[in-house]
């Protein structure tokens, strides 16, 4: 790139330093210091350094304004420094619809330092916690009371959807209106497990079992619903479901008793509680593979049944596909409708670098146990928008998803 400089053309060089420091804070926090950038010139300009100082500090010879000009018309770095100097200094609040400790809060914490990374003026981040209602409760509150100047950012489970688009009581937020950021997992898988103490072998004791005790998470999660989904078109008779258990409550309440079934995710079975693949503690009954022909590899679930082989008819396939289609938006990041326009571009294009940096499929399996699937801001937003949404499906699956009895087949 050239530059006329005292009536001269000179060729400029620029270089970055990058230094970067970890603060402690609520959650996992860091804040990386702002790149500098160092423009030099053989003659007519020294040095135009772009620090965290407002504006630039810049020694230059008399007639080489034009040059600082011409650098913020082209949008080089001084002008992208300009978009996003808001976020230095600030802190974001991050706040998760889950309680600590599951699956979902190591994929937050996964994920939290490349966001910090990729976010223009390397802004802290902390997190907070904001269970119930299946994600309804931090949904309502992102769209009705949270901030709207970029600096509060929430993660729900894909619950949320559902229950928008079902209509479910509760909801006071439209998902057509919130803004995406993108998430870090998409494909997944679940299964139905049970203890092998209780005795179930395969399918046919299961159905010889009226009232099995099935665990789930709050009314209208993700787990909740999987494990309604599979009841149904297994055919089990008159479960029982408990609900209201986090991740680890439940597995506990699975090894106690207190359950006799609950349906969960491989990679989160693996990264919480290895010793039932490891010590064969588990019986595994089906799968639903989302999108169809993912399952987590290992051997307990290569020869697993689908859950689509369970289905009888076209209804009952279009409410596994409804499901389906839920799942795949995975966990959103979300702002809340409002925020201004340009820090929300700054934002969605951070979250796709850091969806994208190459460090992070390494991290993101360190803490998690599983392999990263992620989905960027625009494809998130895509696969919302195409959710089906026709009547005769979302009663059924209204249904399936609430808390009364299971609907007919």
């Amino acid at each position: 790139m050239r530059f006329r400089c005292n009536e001269s053309t000179q060729k400029f060089g620029i270089t970055r330093r990058h230094s970067r420091d970890k603060v402690e804070g609520r959650g996992m926090t860091h804040v990386f210091r702002p790149m500098h950038w160092h423009l030099g010139c053989v003659s007519g300009l020294q040095i135009i350094s772009m620090g965290k100082t407002n504006g630039l500090e810049v020694a230059m010879k008399t007639g080489c304004a034009a040059i600082l000009l011409s650098l913020l018309a082209l949008g080089l770095p001084g002008s992208a420094y300009g978009q996003g100097s808001f976020f230095e200094g600030k802190t974001i609040t991050l706040i998760q619809g889950r309680r600590p400790g599951g699956l979902g809060d190591m994929r937050v914490r996964a994920l939290i330092q490349f966001i910090t990374k990729h976010v223009p003026g390397n802004p802290a981040i902390v997190t907070e916690y904001m269970p119930g209602g299946g994600g309804r409760k931090l949904a309502n509150h992102l769209y009705n009371a949270a901030g709207k100047d970029g600096l509060t950012i929430g993660n729900i489970g894909a619950g949320f959807v559902a229950n928008a688009v079902l209509g479910e009581p509760g909801v006071d937020y439209d998902i057509d209106e919130l803004m995406y950021l993108g998430s870090g997992n998409s494909k997944t898988s679940y299964v139905l497990v049970t203890k092998k103490e209780s005795g179930f072998k395969n399918l046919g004791m299961l159905k010889a079992s009226p009232g099995l005790k099935v665990g789930a998470l709050s009314v209208g999660h993700d787990i909740y619903i999987n494990a309604r989904l599979f009841s149904w078109l297994m055919g089990l008779p008159d479960p029982v479901f408990i609900s209201g258990y986090s991740g680890p409550e439940l597995d506990l309440a699975l090894m106690k008793g207190e359950v006799q079934a609950r349906v969960t995710n491989p990679a989160s079975l693996v990264q919480r509680n290895p010793e039932w693949l490891e010590k064969d503690m588990m019986n595994y009954h089906a799968i639903i593979e989302i999108p169809k022909g993912y399952r987590f590899e290992h051997s307990a679930f290569k020869s697993l049944p689908t859950l689509e082989s369970f289905a009888k008819n076209t209804k009952e396939k279009n409410v596994l596909a409804m499901f389906r289609n839920f799942r795949l938006v995975g966990s959103p990041y979300i702002l809340p409708p409002g925020v201004p326009k340009d820090r929300a571009v700054i934002l969605r294009e951070a979250f796709r670098k850091a969806l994208s940096d190459p460090a992070l499929p390494k991290e993101w399996t360190k803490m998690t146990g599983e392999e990263m699937a992620p989905l960027l801001p625009d494809e998130q937003a895509d696969a919302i928008k195409e959710i089906p949404r026709d009547r005769e499906t979302i009663e059924v699956f209204k249904t399936i998803a609430g808390a009364g009895p299971l609907p007919p087949r």
